[in-house]
């Protein structure tokens, strides 16, 4: 017996759809971009000049940027903890399958969504305000920062866990904190770090470009040397910042790969 094949329509068979869809986009993006002006003051003369000044690097510069690379580093481990120690009790409370009532659970998640609905960079301006140019203001935006993104992976992690050693405790008497320690935590432990690594590559990033805003680490060598228009040292911290975020970006990828 001889099968058939289904003919396929015409804008099926030529992608008529995604073909459209993508043309559509390109002229939404360009046309953004005149209605904004986005294009309306880029030189083509300055953007060379710049890259040409930028490929002679001022390298007796990278002396003086080794304890602001530090200082950055630092300053995203530190948040990313601070953040995530916070982020798991808030988390456990979030979880649909450890706290049964709805309205506490509600309340807990619209919280979390408000402190994710924050951006880094407002975050940063903010502790600047408050605590001054430095990288505690810096530590500060990267703590809630973590808080709102790890919060979110770790409830919903919490909630695909398996009840049965969570029933187990109940039946043999067990509190509640005996059954997080016991039942919850061993089953979502290596999520656990594997988020928390996933947030300090992100931090890492991010840092750098807290510090432009005032909140400490490199970023504000890379404002200072902009400001002065030294192009050759600007180029030397952006390939500092590059090599860092490679480093980081490797090694949490191997653990989180370890973890798996």
């Amino acid at each position: 017996m001889n099968a058939t094949l289904p003919e396929r329509q015409f804008s099926e068979k030529w992608h008529v759809k995604g073909i459209l869809s993508v043309l559509l986009f390109v002229l939404i993006f360009i046309g953004s971009g005149y209605n904004t002006g986005a294009t309306a003051n880029f030189s083509w003369d300055q953007f060379w000049d710049l890259l040409i000044r930028m490929m002679h690097p001022d390298w007796s510069f990278v002396s003086a940027i080794i304890t602001p690379i530090a200082e950055t580093i630092q300053m995203a481990l530190v948040g990313t903890l601070l953040g995530t120690i916070i982020a798991i009790p808030f988390s456990l409370l979030a979880a649909r399958n450890i706290v049964k009532n709805t309205y506490l659970r509600g309340i807990i998640r619209f919280f979390l969504n408000l402190v994710r609905a924050l951006p880094d960079l407002l975050l940063a301006a903010v502790f600047v305000a408050i605590v001054g140019i430095g990288p505690m203001a810096g530590v500060g935006a990267l703590t809630i920062f973590s808080f709102g993104m790890i919060s979110k992976l770790f409830y919903e992690a919490i909630e695909t866990i398996d009840d049965g050693p969570i029933e187990s405790l109940t039946s043999v008497g067990a509190n509640g904190v005996q059954k997080i320690v016991f039942a919850v935590i061993p089953q979502v432990m290596n999520q656990f770090l594997s988020y928390f690594l996933y947030t300090l590559e992100i931090n890492v990033r991010a840092s750098t470009v807290l510090g432009y805003l005032g909140a400490g680490g490199v970023g504000l060598y890379l404002d200072q040397t902009l400001s002065l228009f030294r192009s050759d040292r600007t180029a030397v911290v952006i390939l500092a910042i590059l090599v860092v975020v490679i480093i980081v970006d490797g090694v949490s990828n191997r653990l989180r790969e370890a973890l798996a």
